[in-house]
């Protein structure tokens, strides 16, 4: 097998199980596992995936997305501290935007209860995770949904956000770098972000340590416009201060 064709192979392999792993693609190619580990070097070179100890997970560009059923169970513990940590910081915000996605949902059900609060999003799930809450008002977004993300996008989410002034918005991405900000594969969505960070007077970003250093096709944020950055420790301590440089405080759980 030549090795772009494997290189193809090793990608649509990614992209279907949101992770691989090196011994494993050695077995299944018949391969030493430094071919993989070349393999996959090449395809990181390229942004087409990150690598892993031990393995890869695939970048989401313009032409690829993980489903949210996928983001479920990629990287699920750490996205469990990352938002049971973004909680903490929602001091005595009334109002919160909470993104689409696996994480923000998780953070959506750990919201308090106790006390009067509205939460406005684009997210399907994440608006079932908090609606049966007596004093929780849930604001869902109108507009297109998206079949991957069961996210609501397009000119009618970003008009009600408009009308709105958000005390905090939690807010996560497909990719984000010191170089390139925050990024999302689909224009439609980055335009509902970039919208939510407008009429927000604070932001928080949640995210897993694979999402830094990484970019994707449609840029909605800069680094600086957050007060806070969630992640968890495989950000190394180094490349968290280098973000802080930039503004945010930095959280690694």
């Amino acid at each position: 097998m030549r090795s772009e064709e494997r290189h193809q192979r090793l990608l649509a392999e990614a992209r279907r199980l949101g992770r691989v792993e090196v011994t494993a693609l050695a077995s299944d190619f018949g391969v030493a596992p430094e071919t993989i580990r070349r393999d996959l070097s090449e395809l990181e070179r390229r942004g087409l995936v990150r690598r892993t100890h031990g393995g890869a997970y695939p970048v989401e560009s313009a032409g690829f997305e993980t489903t949210l059923a996928q983001r479920v169970t990629m990287h699920a513990e750490n996205k469990r501290r990352i938002a049971a940590e973004a909680v903490r910081h929602l001091g005595g915000a009334e109002t919160v935007f909470v993104d689409e996605g696996y994480t923000p949902q998780l953070l959506a059900a750990l919201l308090p209860t106790d006390r009067p609060l509205t939460v406005v999003t684009a997210s399907l799930s994440t608006a079932a995770a908090v609606a049966e809450s007596a004093n929780v008002t849930v604001l869902l977004l109108g507009g297109r949904v998206r079949a991957r993300t069961l996210a609501t996008v397009g000119s009618w989410a970003c008009a009600m956000l408009d009308g709105f002034v958000i005390d905090l918005a939690y807010l996560g991405a497909n990719g984000i770098s010191r170089e390139y900000g925050l990024t999302t594969p689909d224009s439609v969505v980055a335009d509902v972000k970039a919208k939510a960070i407008q009429v927000s007077r604070r932001r928080v970003f949640l995210g897993h340590h694979g999402k830094f250093g990484a970019s994707s096709f449609c840029r909605f944020a800069e680094v600086t416009d957050f007060e806070t950055i969630v992640t968890d420790t495989g950000l190394p301590i180094a490349e968290a201060h280098r973000y802080s440089l930039l503004g945010p405080q930095v959280v690694r759980v």
